[in-house]
């Protein structure tokens, strides 16, 4: 599902327009974006929790060359998704 098909189903669903819809999801993108950049994770019952973990420098190889390369230290986002979610998708 894309961006796009998730606005029309909410705009279908809750009986808005395609615009109003677009601001809604765009408004909750946004917050969870914001709240993982801050450092906080968030949980959405039922669904999951996006956390944001470090994930440590280690020494890569270059494929073609074979030489090594630093890879640096970086943030990552991490999903869990609920037993809620696992069972309605086994």
């Amino acid at each position: 599902m894309t961006k796009c098909e998730l606005i029309a189903k909410v705009a279908e669903e809750s009986n808005l327009s395609k615009a109003h819809a677009e601001r809604v999801v765009e408004a909750f993108l946004e917050n969870i974006k914001d709240t993982l950049s801050g450092g906080t994770k968030v949980t959405l019952r039922g669904f999951g929790t996006f956390k944001v973990e470090e994930r440590k420098g280690r020494v890569g190889r270059n494929p073609k060359t074979g030489a090594e390369v630093m890879i640096p230290t970086k943030n990552v986002v991490k999903f869990k998704a609920s037993n809620e979610l696992k069972d309605a998708v086994a």
